[in-house]
């Protein structure tokens, strides 16, 4: 499902195409692709609310399959084995941050469905070096979810400074949202979720949710921390206003409406915090997929065949799937 020109996703504009199989170059496998998963960074790739990096392009970037060939130097993974794709797929290895442990922050970095195309095909290639197992207590539709909403909640819950047993909010309740209270709820954390969908809300309620509400104002106590997970930056001044003294508010999503004018009195004296998150490192990606396998988390799942790539986005758009939209490519 290849995206030819930039336009709103109502208009459906991924279109069904026949491509030559990839081939792996040094350092690189194939997978056979098993599915999918959907994300509203795709949705921002498609309409263009990130600048263009390449059309036409696969968009795609929580992969799950078995690795069919292999390049020339790969001595990880052989023939048979899953893996998986996630967003973050290059790195120059050189620079300042590279080498200081922020490769997330890597000027050269690229990503998959966005520089390279990505998983919306039967066939996906990735550098061998930014590949991951994936646990055996997770099917192909479960570990799905985790390769981003996963590892991009992971990263947003470290940089919110969340404490085990704390209080922290969450703001939007989609696909990361629903992977992090599930986190956090292991670490013994209260979990306040601000939603506007009563099928969202009703969602974080039977994941254990302490409190749930449309309205950052009614929770019952302030937040030690906080993650705003929707792409809106008028909650940043009501999310930093629910805080608590020296609590940190992460914004998670890769791209925001603009946010408002902050008084500095109201929202940002008594030591409150705003911590973007920009990506995530390799290290995160191993760090998520382990404490996931261990709770266990388990990403709920909307499945859809790959040709209905666009109503899955449609819905996704829409806030009308609860969870992770995952496109079925090769009978996971």
């Amino acid at each position: 499902m290849q995206l030819q020109h930039i336009a709103p996703i109502e208009s459906s504009p991924l279109r069904d195409v026949e491509l030559p199989d990839p081939l792996p170059a040094i350092g690189e496998l194939r997978l056979r692709v098993k599915c999918c998963a959907i994300c509203r960074t795709d949705l921002h790739v498609i309409e263009g609310d990130l600048p263009t990096a390449k059309l036409p392009i696969i968009p795609g970037h929580q992969v799950v399959g078995i690795v069919d060939a292999l390049g020339p130097g790969c001595t990880r993974f052989k023939p048979g084995d899953r893996a998986g794709i996630a967003w973050l797929r290059h790195t120059d290895g050189v620079c300042k941050y590279c080498t200081s442990g922020r490769e997330n922050l890597c000027p050269d970095s690229r990503y998959t469905g966005y520089h390279a195309d990505g998983g919306y095909a039967q066939y996906a290639l990735v550098p061998e070096d930014f590949a991951y197992t994936i646990p055996d207590v997770y099917s192909d539709v479960e570990a799905a979810p985790l390769l981003c909403a996963g590892i991009i909640g992971y990263r947003a819950m470290l940089r919110s400074g969340i404490r085990p047993g704390g209080k922290l909010a969450l703001y939007g309740f989609g696909s990361s949202a629903h992977v992090v209270l599930q986190l956090a709820r292991r670490r013994g954390c209260e979990v306040y979720v601000v939603t506007r969908g009563e099928s969202h809300r009703q969602f974080a309620r039977d994941l254990g949710a302490a409190w749930v509400g449309a309205n950052a104002a009614d929770m019952p106590a302030k937040a030690d921390a906080a993650i705003l997970f929707a792409p809106a930056g008028t909650l940043v001044p009501p999310a930093l206003a629910a805080l608590d003294r020296g609590g940190a508010l992460a914004l998670a999503g890769i791209h925001m409406s603009p946010i408002p004018p902050l008084d500095y009195d109201t929202y940002l004296f008594q030591e409150r915090d705003i911590h973007p998150v920009t990506a995530n490192t390799r290290a995160d990606g191993r760090d998520l997929l382990a404490e996931a396998a261990r709770v266990p988390v388990r990403p709920h799942a909307v499945t859809y065949p790959l040709g209905e790539a666009n109503r899955a986005l449609q819905d996704m758009k829409t806030d009308r799937i609860d969870g992770t939209g995952v496109l079925i490519v090769d009978g996971a």
